[in-house]
């Protein structure tokens, strides 16, 4: 009997306390952990390289004999060039720099007009190639020195009057120690030039910033400065023999010399005749692009070889990655020309694509061996009509 009612008691105390001590096994609870937050990774957004590119542009020797300026005579006394250009004007303002070689000084009337054998020229020329779009002359050439110091300094107070950079020839040490450069697209050009003499006519001995000559350390010295301050670096040589139309031995290792110090672009003058372009490569795979002669452009030389002439051209490309930029020349081109004129009257530069009979008969044959000369060395050359 005393074990039942100890069982009974202990039913009646587990059923009191059902309400009170009840379990819910079905609460969800959040799990504890210690892992760190991760952020998810997101791939790394590249840079995108940067690509610019300039065309550069040259002509050959604007070389002003008496027939040239005396049809440029206006009856005020001036002088007017400007017409000679018209036809080429738009093909060298399409260009982002066009670079032309002044080949005489132009010291003005004041000094006395002279042609050959010491040139001597009017200012006006200078408007005239600034107006055609032309940014910069080069000036160091065998007649450099054929009016003497004075005719070199009023040119060079011209060209600084009319804001026309100037390569070669120079007013004082300071001014030889200023590298000349230009930026067209984000694109530095450094511009350099020099002649193999001066006719015999003497440089003083204190005053070599007048003209520079071909040095090797000198032009060694030049161009590093030039490619320290600029992306490109051209070289206008004034070289070779008169009217051959294939360079020379000396042109040949010139142009390998520059290539090697760093040259980009070479223009060659004196030759007053077309020889043709080439590319020189170096160990690094970059290369130097070589115009050796670009004839004449306006002369009044006598002959059909020496009224051939020309615009060479070259696109030049700008890379820059991760803040390394690299230079690249490609799609050298050119355009014939040709100086027409009627008894030494109405002189004209003609692209010679656009040639008559009236201006020159059977001009489409030289106008064709004018082209297939200049691409003698390079076949990608780029004949532009």
């Amino acid at each position: 009997m005393k074990k039942y009612i100890i069982l009974f008691a202990l039913f009646v105390f587990l059923g009191g306390c059902e309400e009170s001590s009840s379990i819910d096994f079905n609460v969800e609870v959040e799990p504890v952990t210690h892992a760190m937050e991760i952020e998810p990774i997101l791939p790394k957004k590249l840079d995108k390289p940067i690509v610019k590119s300039a065309k550069l542009v040259a002509i050959g020797d604007i070389l002003l004999h008496q027939p040239v300026y005396k049809d440029a005579a206006t009856p005020e006394g001036t002088y007017d060039f400007s017409p000679m250009f018209n036809q080429v004007k738009p093909l060298l303002e399409s260009a982002d720099i066009a670079v032309a070689n002044q080949e005489t000084m132009i010291g003005g009337k004041e000094l006395g007009l002279s042609s050959y054998p010491l040139f001597n020229s009017p200012f006006e020329i200078g408007d005239a190639l600034k107006d055609a779009g032309i940014d910069i002359v080069t000036l160091a050439n065998n007649h450099t020195m054929d009016k003497g110091e004075q005719a070199i300094q009023n040119a060079l107070s011209y060209w600084n009057q009319i804001q026309m950079p100037y390569t070669g020839a120079f007013q004082s040490f300071e001014d030889r120690e200023e590298i000349r450069m230009l930026t067209k697209n984000d694109i530095t050009f450094s511009f350099l030039a020099y002649s193999y003499g001066t006719n015999g006519m003497p440089v003083p001995e204190d005053k070599p910033y007048l003209i520079n000559l071909i040095d090797l350390p000198l032009i060694q010295q030049d161009v590093r400065k030039a490619k320290e301050l600029s992306d490109v670096v051209v070289v206008s040589m004034h070289w070779g023999n008169e009217y051959e139309s294939l360079p020379s031995t000396s042109q040949l290792e010139l142009a390998r010399e520059l290539s090697t110090m760093g040259v980009d672009i070479i223009i060659g003058h004196h030759p007053h005749v077309l020889q043709p372009m080439d590319w020189i490569e170096r160990p690094d795979g970059s290369k130097t692009f070589v115009m050796y002669s670009l004839g004449n452009f306006l002369s009044g030389q006598i002959g059909l070889d020496r009224r051939i002439g020309g615009i060479g051209g070259i696109e030049v490309t700008k890379t820059t990655f991760q803040g390394k930029s690299t230079i690249t020349l490609n799609e050298p081109n050119f355009i014939s020309t040709y100086t027409h004129h009627t008894n030494n009257r109405d002189f004209e530069i003609i692209p010679m694509d656009v040639l008559t009979d009236a201006h020159l008969i059977d001009h489409k044959q030289y106008t064709e061996s004018t082209q297939h000369h200049m691409a003698t060395f390079i076949d990608e050359l780029l004949i532009v009509e």
